[in-house]
């Protein structure tokens, strides 16, 4: 006869359970879009969070699509290479000898991690990267003084930087309904061949825009958007997020971030989060409690006590 586990406390089980029954009932059938990469693929305990997290999103029926980063790894990569390493405001100058680097990283090595944390957790990932399928048509990113913080005299060329200029969603919707979770490098291909290194907040958000995704959420290394007195934002509507943007309030590295996902919910997705990826199950707690752990924006505006509930 089996003794009852006494570490187990069945009333708050069920609590739990039944307190994100409403959010699977609602999701169930939905995309969402994550970006995943940094902070959350620190250490094995935050990447194995991450995999359960995403096998539990499908196996309540929600439509988990992840677009993967890799800029440490292709850092650590570059410098065993001995190639050095540029930026200007923050985007990798990548010339050729670096796009082969970030191509052998983030579509071979990176890409495969991923696919293989899915797979060891339970679920059924396919890897791809933005050329397979034309899936990412890609152009050359533009430089202009409105996307860097540069002089006109100033402008140089950041080599094999892209921006996205179409997503083929038909390689993404025939992964899902053959039952797999894409796992999506962020390399477009231009019209001529060539590959393109674009920064993974776009894609996602792209994607996201593109299929209508019910959620697109980024993970960061920052408990999510903070006002000017270090208090996390959250229950935001677009309208406040522009008046954010114009008083300063967001800045630096978040900017960018706050951009994308504004232009995707402002695109029709329904909610964008920033959320913290050192934080273990990150995911679950966002989407699946009230609370959240991070920003939450949305077209409307609403209570915060309504939390991730969008």
């Amino acid at each position: 006869m089996n003794t009852p586990r006494q570490d187990i406390d069945a009333e708050t089980i069920i609590k739990v359970i039944s307190r994100a029954l409403p959010y699977i009932k609602k999701f169930s059938g939905k995309t969402m879009v994550i970006k995943y990469g940094g902070s959350a693929m620190i250490n094995e305990q935050l990447e194995a969070c991450f995999a359960e997290d995403i096998v539990l999103m499908q196996a309540v029926g929600l439509r988990p699509i992840i677009v993967h980063g890799g800029g440490p790894q292709i850092g650590d990569l570059l410098e065993r290479l001995g190639i050095s390493s540029r930026f200007i405001d923050g985007m990798r100058v990548t010339d050729s000898r670096t796009m082969d680097v970030v191509e052998m990283v983030l579509g071979a090595s990176v890409n495969k991690h991923i696919v293989n944390l899915i797979d060891n957790a339970g679920g059924t990932a396919f890897g791809v990267t933005g050329k397979d399928g034309q899936l990412i048509r890609a152009k050359k990113l533009a430089l202009t003084k409105s996307n860097l913080n540069i002089s006109e005299a100033d402008t140089e060329d950041i080599g094999q930087v892209g921006d996205v200029e179409t997503i083929n969603t038909s390689v993404i919707t025939m992964l899902q309904d053959n039952g797999y979770i894409p796992i999506v490098a962020p390399i477009g291909v231009g019209k001529d061949g060539k590959s393109y290194n674009i920064n993974a907040d776009i894609v996602a958000a792209k994607i996201a825009e593109v299929l209508k995704a019910e959620k697109l959420i980024l993970m960061t290394n920052v408990a999510g958007l903070l006002d000017k007195s270090g208090n996390i934002l959250t229950g935001l509507d677009t309208p406040k997020v522009d008046q954010l943007i114009a008083d300063g309030t967001v800045y630096g590295g978040m900017l960018p971030k706050i951009v994308c996902a504004l232009k995707a919910v402002k695109s029709g997705v329904n909610a964008a989060h920033i959320i913290d990826g050192r934080v273990e199950h990150a995911l679950m707690l966002e989407v699946f409690t009230d609370e959240g752990v991070g920003t939450l924006l949305t077209r409307k505006n609403h209570s915060q006590s309504e939390g991730a509930f969008q």
